[in-house]
């Protein structure tokens, strides 16, 4: 442990001195004075340093602080974004950020509401911090507006779910997927269960306190007869480490997963287009080629596109933009509201429910599943039962 710091009398000055934190301290001749001072400076919260005031350093004690503290899918969430907005900034000190950077980097990624909400907020939710523990005297976006995110009301049905997994042609992305659905389990615990988390006598995944996502209670995922097939196939595969793991044998990412789900979307819209007899005009890709970058780099050489590569790029790019438009997009997150929304549908009690999905709060039900409220049909059917 580091030594106390303690005064002592320097001769040759005539006073009392003490050195905290690498800075010495003159605390005058008088020895009560000096003790009084010494009391007063040790008493003062620690100002821990930062080099100068670079975003990058704010972000990177940001960062560490969120991995020692928070579960590694939110540090993966914010070294994801932050990262992203360093490197649009690199050379921009903390105190200098101001609402329009944030705002002018965001509108660089198009999307719904909720993917710039979510760029907005990792940022504010940074300097914030930094603010808290004392690395910034001023919060330089506070007055940062940050959108109200999109209602997740995506609820996909058996047969939709049917007809988007006869397009995936990965048998690891389809055990994933076929067990958030049969479960509803949060994608942070399909991607981190190991066998060691596994209960093969009750039909469970036991995550404790420590591994779980609030770190307060231990969550339990009970299992399905397709559930506990593939993690008993998967528990003989891998008997250490991630049971879920992608054609390569490595762990599935977030990422990963997400780019799993585009392809499959992509596939399913190009059928689409097939169907329906559609295809990527000339005029629209000559109109489109202007707005693509006209050089590439290759083993560090960078060099103009040739005309053949501009045309494939611009083809390639407005078939996936009208093949999203003609196929719906999910997400393992879809998957399990899909799930939450069946059960209740299906009778299931909302403690239940919230239970089984490892809410604290059973109120979160009322506030995210609220859509269900306007399905006539399921309302109608309540409505019966009430009655008797």
């Amino acid at each position: 442990m580091p030594r106390t710091p303690t005064p002592w009398w320097r001769e040759d000055r005539q006073a009392w001195f003490v050195q905290i934190n690498r800075k010495r301290h003159n605390l005058g001749k008088d020895k009560k004075q000096a003790w009084k001072r010494y009391h007063e400076l040790m008493a003062r919260p620690e100002k821990r340093a930062v080099p100068s005031d670079s975003l990058p350093a704010i972000v990177d004690a940001f960062l560490e602080w969120v991995s020692k503290n928070r579960a590694p899918d939110t540090y993966e969430w914010y070294r994801y974004r932050l990262q992203r907005f360093v490197e649009h900034y690199p050379n921009l000190r903390a105190s200098d950020v101001r609402p329009f950077h944030v705002e002018t980097w965001a509108d660089k990624y198009p999307g719904a509401v909720t993917s710039r909400r979510n760029y907005l907020r990792s940022v504010k939710r940074c300097l914030k911090w930094a603010k808290r523990q004392g690395y910034i005297d001023i919060n330089p976006i506070a007055d940062l507006e940050v959108p109200s995110g999109e209602a997740k009301e995506v609820v996909i049905s058996e047969e939709e779910f049917a007809a988007f997994m006869s397009f995936v042609r990965n048998p690891a992305l389809v055990d994933l997927m076929t067990v958030t659905w049969e479960t509803g389990c949060r994608p942070q615990e399909s991607l981190r269960v190991e066998a060691r988390h596994v209960d093969i006598e009750n039909q469970r995944w036991v995550f404790q306190k420590s591994e779980a996502k609030t770190k307060k209670n231990t969550r339990v995922v009970y299992l399905t007869e397709k559930a506990l097939a593939i993690t008993k196939r998967l528990m003989l595969a891998h008997p250490e480490g991630p049971l879920f793991r992608n054609s390569n044998g490595k762990p599935w990412t977030t990422e990963a997963v997400n780019c799993g789900f585009l392809s499959v979307q992509m596939r399913m819209g190009k059928a689409e287009m097939k169907k329906r007899g559609e295809s990527i005009s000339e005029e629209a890709i000559k109109e489109f080629i202007p707005s693509l970058k006209a050089q590439k780099t290759v083993k560090g050489v960078t060099r103009d596109k040739r005309p053949a590569e501009l045309r494939s790029e611009a083809k390639q790019k407005l078939t996936h933009k009208r093949g999203a438009e003609l196929s719906p997009r999910f997400s393992l997150y879809a998957l399990r509201h899909s799930w939450a929304t069946h059960a209740l549908q299906n009778g299931i009690d909302a403690l239940t429910v919230a239970i089984l999905m490892g809410h604290r709060d059973p109120s979160i039900l009322a506030k995210v599943y609220q859509h269900l409220a306007f399905n006539p049909e399921h309302m109608l059917k309540q409505a019966r039962r009430a009655a008797g």
